[in-house]
């Protein structure tokens, strides 16, 4: 195929994903550029740290994703460089590419508030490797401990979001059902998981009612509450807080945020809150034609003017709706300002247990019938018929037994 192209895309997470999708479907010729030569589904990434899937249920190649899209390349190389002004792209091996019109969706990296120590010692959670980093120094750790006499793990979990408490909940149900099968109920008893966060509640973003079943079920399993107060330092040895206590923890899982990326600081558009670009309600960057920013690198409103969360179903939708604008862009039609489906927030809490808000009305569900549908809605959004079957597979055995049907293979750094 001749490098010459209408849209550039760079990124493949949601947002890129989907347009790049929608836009070779419209025959559009787009290029679609990222680091990784997979698309990764984020919001499991927890459940590959913790054994509980693997990563060939949650990473599926982008070759085999566009595979039926003929006019769509996939370029696997990092990007060094965006010049939104000009709607062109560099790459890390100096190669420039322009196109007619330029979306950014490169998503994010985590935001450390400037916290002393964080990005050193704590371990984000935002990409498969972040992930399998982790489930290897869990691993380790926990066979260190069990050749040492009196040895334990504590793990500290930074955020009350919807990421740092399906981590600390699968953290402590592994503390409590598979570290006493694997190891030793002696090691699982002097084990700890500690979530801790500055605002005063977990899962901020929903309902008191939700909140406190997520607050007593995490409790029920075994998860340390450290609530209203701020992380001031962390260090190999755990997080200093803000009204002058310590937690020892040799692991610090970072779900505290995120911000975005180094390329969106360099490319000349005019960054918003979080370092993300406050996009105009048809999805494209202000001040600048032909330049669409989608997903954790844009802060985007519904047709109301309310402020999205930065959630996987947000940057689906946007990867649509941009699509369809571009595609209107290029034959001359007009665009539409996005209007966003709202489907609600669920957050899972462990086996058997989950928090949901449905809809625009917010239905409220706990327990069971909130967990059966978040793998319902999980498993219909994962991409690809193996990675549906693997995880299906993996979900049935690991709730069923309490056994991995994972294991992390690798050696800490």
């Amino acid at each position: 195929m001749e490098d010459t192209y209408q849209v550039i895309v760079v990124g493949a997470g949601f947002a890129g994903m989907t347009a790049a999708k929608e836009l070779g479907r419209k025959g559009v010729k787009v290029l679609l550029i990222d680091s990784n030569n997979y698309h990764q589904f984020q919001p499991l990434l927890y459940q590959v740290a913790t054994s509980q899937i693997g990563v060939s249920a949650i990473a599926r190649p982008l070759r085999s994703i566009f595979r039926r899209f003929k006019l769509v390349r996939v370029l696997t190389v990092e990007v060094a460089a965006v010049d939104a002004a000009n709607h062109a792209v560099t790459t890390v091996e100096g190669d420039t590419y322009k196109a007619r019109i330029l979306v950014i969706a490169a998503g994010a990296v985590p935001n450390f508030f400037n916290t002393p120590g964080a990005e050193g010692h704590a371990l984000p959670l935002y990409s498969v490797t972040d992930a399998t980093r982790l489930g290897t120094r869990l691993t380790h750790l926990l066979d260190q401990a069990d050749r040492e006499t009196g040895g334990s793990v504590d793990v500290v979990v930074v955020g009350s979001g919807p990421t740092g408490v399906e981590t600390a909940g699968a953290l402590a149900e592994n503390v409590k059902f598979v570290v006493p099968k694997y190891f030793s109920p002696e090691l699982a008893a002097r084990c700890r998981v500690h979530l801790v966060d500055m605002i005063p509640t977990v899962l901020n973003a929903f309902s008191e009612k939700s909140q406190d079943y997520t607050r007593q079920r995490l409790t029920k399993i075994g998860v340390q509450l450290h609530l209203g107060v701020g992380v001031t330092e962390v260090s190999a040895d755990g997080v200093s807080l803000a009204d002058g206590t310590a937690i020892p923890g040799r692991i610090v899982v970072w779900a505290g945020g995120l911000k975005a990326g180094g390329i969106i600081a360099g490319s000349g558009l005019t960054q918003g809150r979080g370092g993300r670009i406050d996009v105009r309600p048809d999805l494209t960057a202000p001040n600048v034609e032909g330049v669409y920013v989608l997903g954790d690198a844009a802060n985007m409103t519904d047709s109301t003017g309310a402020k999205l969360p930065q959630l996987g179903s947000v940057a689906q939708q946007a990867g649509k709706w941009a699509a369809r604008n571009i595609h209107a862009d290029l034959t001359g039609g007009t665009r539409r300002p996005f209007e966003y489906f709202d489907k609600g927030y669920m957050a899972m809490i462990g086996r058997g247990a989950a928090v949901a808000e449905i809809g625009r009305k917010r239905i409220q569900l706990q327990g069971p019938l909130a967990f059966v549908s978040w793998l319902l809605v999980h498993l219909a959004l994962l991409s690809g018929f193996q990675q549906k079957v693997r995880a299906l597979f993996s979900w049935l055995t690991g709730y069923i037994t309490h056994s991995p049907a994972q294991v992390v293979v690798g050696r800490p750094e």
